[in-house]
């Protein structure tokens, strides 16, 4: 099976839910191996950037307000994203640890593993 035959065989069968953790998951891997072998500044730039990305695409749908997340999530969801815009700028400068950001993905990436909560 080739690489694109897989990826379109999971894109089908993955939920948006499952994307967000995946992905997630992909990006907070990179940061942690980027914080273990002791990378600062530029260095970190590569798995930064892509958090970042991910950030900004979180806040950007849930800024949409056809979102069919609740109204209150979504905001936390972009509060979330400006100061993980914000947070990484100072992890760049060397005035912040990218652990701080490890662990709010990692945050994120528990609640999405929770069972989703049918609304009565």
């Amino acid at each position: 099976m080739t690489l694109s035959a897989y990826q379109a065989a999971r894109s089908r069968a993955e939920t948006p839910r499952s994307a967000e953790l995946r992905l997630l998951g992909e990006i907070t891997g990179e940061m942690m191996e980027a914080e273990e072998r002791g990378l600062k500044g530029a260095l970190l730039m590569p798995s930064l950037h892509r958090n970042r990305q991910m950030w900004n695409a979180f806040h950007n749908d849930c800024s949409d307000p056809n979102n069919g997340l609740q109204r209150e999530l979504r905001a936390q969801i972009v509060s979330l994203a400006l100061w993980v815009d914000r947070f990484t700028s100072d992890v760049i400068a060397g005035r912040e640890r990218i652990r701080e950001l490890i662990d709010v993905n990692r945050t994120i990436m528990d609640g999405l593993r929770m069972p989703q909560r049918v609304a009565a």
